[in-house]
């Protein structure tokens, strides 16, 4: 595998720090992902270690691993927004981009981290390559404070994604998360699970003893169990 890092220019008007991480020649490789990194506000970036082992875990299994610094961080140019509305636009800017660089795509997958999964909620499920999405630590309880109290804006994002029935999602959180209790996301799934009935394809996972860095080992080794097992059954 080789990976590629670039400053990359994008429709939106700002340009990336960019890494690929490329399949060996002559796998042929048909699946993408597309890594999002923590809050920039909080010094959340491409090189933050749970993002890099996710990187990491799908380059393996033979995708194209892209993974990148928002806007304003790093060497990306423009600035942070204080709603997201903007990383989204560039998020599905790069999507565009890298299809139609690598037109033999069939599949790309989203992976946001915390709040890189609220990002991520904000593309839209693809009607002609099949569109997944992982959200790790989804920030539910400090949501509006990430978002300028924009927190409508996300909730009814995801809702559009889970009424979608070509949309495949897995939501993964920590029951000792440190900003959102485990009653709080048990009954945020129950309301996942309700709103994809008979739509969207659900997972939701909740990892005992794991907080919202997975700092612990025995966390990491689940989480990445939960990522291949993911892989091997749904794509």
């Amino acid at each position: 595998m080789t990976t590629k890092r670039e400053l990359l220019p994008l429709s939106t008007g700002v340009s990336l720090e960019t890494a690929i991480v490329c399949p060996p020649p002559g796998s042929h490789p048909t699946r993408a992902v597309f890594c999002l990194h923590p809050w920039s506000w909080l010094g959340g970036c491409m090189d933050d270690p749970v993002t890099r082992s996710i990187v990491k875990l799908f380059a393996r299994h033979d995708f194209y691993a892209v993974y990148y610094n928002s806007r304003g961080v790093g060497k990306s140019t423009g600035y942070p927004s204080f709603t997201g509305r903007q990383e989204g636009e560039d998020l599905q800017a790069l999507v565009q981009q890298f299809l139609q660089q690598e037109p033999d795509i069939t599949a790309v997958t989203i992976v946001g981290y915390s709040y890189g999964s609220l990002i991520a909620t904000l593309h839209p499920a693809l009607t002609s390559v099949k569109t997944s999405y992982v959200l790790l630590s989804y920030p539910l309880s400090p949501r509006g404070l990430l978002t300028l109290f924009h927190s409508r804006v996300y909730s009814t994002a995801l809702d559009d994604l889970l009424c979608q029935s070509h949309a495949n999602v897995l939501v993964i959180y920590g029951e000792q998360d440190n900003f959102t209790s485990r009653s709080k996301y048990d009954v945020w799934a129950r309301s996942l699970r309700k709103t994809s009935e008979g739509k969207a394809k659900l997972e939701v996972v909740s990892v005992a003893g794991a907080d919202h860095f997975w700092r612990s080992s025995s966390a990491r080794t689940t989480l990445k169990r939960t990522l291949e097992n993911w892989l091997c059954c749904t794509l």
